[in-house]
Order: C-alpha cells, then sequence, then structure tokens
C-alpha cells in the first residue's frame, strides 16, 4: 500500500501566515500527494539506481535487483558486485550498492538508530557512504524519514520554484536561507509546493 508524505491545516495555515505568496499557490494546488518509501535501506540503493538516468531506466534495474534479493541488506550483501551490475546499471553503481549493504550488515551506520537522531547527524551518517551526497540524505530526509523542515539549496527545481514564486531573475544562497528559515519549522512542505511550481508555463497566479 502506497504511503505519502503527512501533513495537513496545521502546517499549511503556518505557512500562508507566514507567506501570502505561497500561501495563494497552496489555495490553488491543495494538499499535494508525494509518495515515501520508508524503507531507509531500499530507498538509498533506489537513489543510487536513479542517479542520472530516466524514472523508466531505474525502475527496470530496481526489478531486477529487487528479484534478486528482495532489496534486504543480508541478502544483497551476500550477491557480488558482478551480480548486482547484471541488472543493468554501472560497475561503479553497483559498488556503491554493495558498500551500503555491508555499512548495514556490519553495522557501519547504525540504521536502526538513524531515525532517533537529529538532521544533521542523519546527514553526517549518509554522506559516509560512498554515492551519497548531500542532495541525497535531504531527499532521504523527506522521503523516507518524513522530517519537517528540508529545504534543499542543492535542487534546481526547489529553486527554480522559489524564483518563479517571488519573480526573481536571480537567488543568492542568502537569500534562499531567508527564505527556507521563514517557512521554518515545516520547510519540507513548502519544498513540495515549491516543487509544484518550478515547470514554467503553469496557469497559476499569485
Amino acid at each position: 500500500m502506497d504511503q505519502y508524505f503527512e501533513y495537513g491545516e496545521r502546517e499549511i495555515t503556518y505557512l500562508r501566515k507566514k507567506d501570502k505568496k505561497l500561501g495563494a499557490v497552496i489555495d490553488q494546488v491543495g494538499i499535494i500527494k508525494r509518495k515515501i518509501n520508508p524503507n531507509l535501506f531500499s530507498a538509498l540503493v533506489g537513489n543510487i539506481i536513479g542517479q542520472q538516468i530516466s524514472i523508466k531506466a531505474a525502475n527496470t534495474v530496481r526489478g531486477k535487483l529487487n528479484m534478486l534479493c528482495n532489496m534486504e541488506p543480508e541478502k544483497l550483501y551476500r550477491l557480488t558486485t558482478e551480480d548486482i551490475q547484471s541488472c543493468g546499471m554501472s560497475m561503479r553503481k553497483a559498488g556503491y550498492i554493495k558498500n551500503i549493504a555491508d555499512a548495514v550488515v556490519n553495522k557501519t551506520v547504525d540504521f536502526d538508530a538513524l531515525p532517533t537522531k537529529c538532521d544533521k547527524e542523519i546527514i553526517q551518517a549518509l554522506i559516509s557512504l560512498n554515492g551519497i551526497g548531500l542532495w541525497s540524505a535531504e531527499m532521504l530526509l523527506i522521503f523516507s524519514l518524513m522530517r519537517p523542515n528540508i529545504v534543499s539549496y542543492g535542487d534546481l527545481a526547489i529553486r527554480r520554484g522559489m524564483m518563479r514564486l517571488y519573480g526573481l531573475d536571480e537567488l543568492s544562497k542568502e537569500q534562499f536561507m531567508q527564505y527556507a528559515e521563514n517557512y521554518s519549522p515545516y520547510g519540507s512542505v513548502a519544498s513540495l509546493y515549491l516543487w509544484e511550481i518550478s515547470v514554467p508555463g503553469s496557469e497559476m497566479k499569485w
């Protein structure tokens, strides 16, 4: 059964009060249903598979790997890098995935404890894994752990959405951080709406 990022009236009422332009977008768009994957290991593997390839291709590769190991760390750990690569990915990606399984099985990173940690601690743990950078870690915070206050400067679509929302031709990191701070503590919900308006050509007015 599909699961979605959870938010409701409390979050959108707060954001409407803090930012009238964002509030106008919220009123036009309504509640956004974005799927999440609460299985952090599976989400990590999927993140690596999906890097720099189409969604369709990523789904094919993920399906083949799932048939081999059911996305269980212990089963994946027992596969060779060649087994993983044979699912249709580069040897580099296969190595990253193998290393993540190794980290889980040997508790180099304690995945069971991650949900109890703060955002910064989780990011530091995740980016210690080969193949996972800051942007990937932030996406996992939103779409696996449902952390409420993530606005990723590294996400081009979020920056584009912010520029469209406020009618900006340029956006400095300082400006970005000021807007992100204004959305706090519900930055992740704001991110959903910034993604929604990031594509040019929408008929929405705000």
